[in-house]
């Protein structure tokens, strides 16, 4: 008997096409005749007669997201419909006990009653302002921000100590080459890599390493410098000025900002006409946050080598 229902809810969203393609269904279409609800939501179980259907199955999925991931896809609905007729077993126990008369159970209707309109809302509000122009919008701005900031591509080594640090040096300055010595001698993850950070801005890494490293020209390496994360050695390979990533590459970043956005506006726009009194604070302290300034960034589509 399946005992545990998990209570997050994830965005995958679970069609019912796989289940509509049956060879049934194909040959009622190709006959030209109407398919009926039945055949396109079948029953796949009765409990006591109350009917357990396929979009029911999908909405359980939908609604146990996380808990599902680890399970193994070919018994997945199984498992989900061998849960839904446990929970109708189990809610019907609970009626003939009259569970729902209890008032902590009202308490917790309610609530889940109120968090499941707004969430219904909210997705709503959230796709209806999630428009192409204000997409390309959110994005043309993003990139005027982003363009003509100067970017350095660089190497490193890094060691523990200071001594470790000058000997690399000194094994540089005599025509070691760079990245075959940083896979021999660094202890960073990227080490793999020939020591290659790839391009950065000055505030992704940290600021004791981006001194040095926009101080250099192309092609040279730095004397020993430290960091909170022991001794580097720097080479700059390239420098230029940041160009804004195309907007199918931050497209699904920009999708997420804008529907948060249209959705923080509309909360803030609804508590602008509500009348709302804490009686747990003085009321000019009350006034409740501009939602909207609040609302989250797009990210920025590149992850730093050595964040601060």
């Amino acid at each position: 008997m399946t005992t545990s229902p998990p209570e997050t809810k994830t965005g995958l969203r679970l069609g019912l096409a796989t289940l509509a393609a049956t060879g049934c269904l194909v040959a009622v279409l190709a006959a030209g005749l109407p398919v009926r609800a039945a055949e396109s939501d079948p029953v796949l179980a009765k409990v006591n007669g109350s009917e357990i259907h396929a979009s029911d199955v999908a909405l359980a999925e939908e609604e146990l997201g996380p808990s599902l991931q680890q399970m193994d896809p070919s018994t997945r609905k199984d498992n989900v419909l061998s849960f839904l007729i446990d929970m109708k077993i189990v809610s019907k126990a609970a009626e003939d006990k009259k569970i729902e008369n209890n008032e902590e159970f009202k308490k917790r209707l309610a609530f889940a009653r109120n968090r499941l309109l707004m969430d219904s809302l909210l997705a709503n509000e959230g796709k209806a302002g999630t428009t192409p122009d204000a997409m390309k919008r959110v994005y043309e701005e993003a990139a005027k921000q982003i363009t003509g900031e100067q970017e350095v591509r660089a190497r490193h080594i890094l060691v523990e100590t200071e001594d470790e640090a000058k000997a690399v040096k000194a094994e540089l300055d005599k025509g070691a080459d760079f990245a075959e010595l940083a896979k021999k001698k660094s202890k960073d993850p990227g080490s793999a890599d020939g020591g290659d950070l790839g391009f950065f801005t000055k505030e992704q890494m940290v600021p004791e390493f981006s001194a040095v490293a926009f101080s250099l020209e192309p092609g040279k390496i730095s004397d020993p410098v430290k960091s909170q994360f022991g001794w580097h050695i720097i080479k700059v390979e390239e420098k230029r000025n940041r160009k804004a990533p195309d907007f199918e590459q931050v497209k699904a970043q920009i999708e997420q900002y804008v529907t948060r956005k249209a959705q923080a506006e509309y909360v803030a726009k609804l508590r602008a006409e509500a009348k709302v009194e804490r009686m747990d604070k003085p009321a000019d302290a009350a006034a409740p946050a501009d939602a909207a300034k609040d609302a989250p960034k797009p990210a920025d589509n590149k992850m730093a080598p050595a964040k601060k």
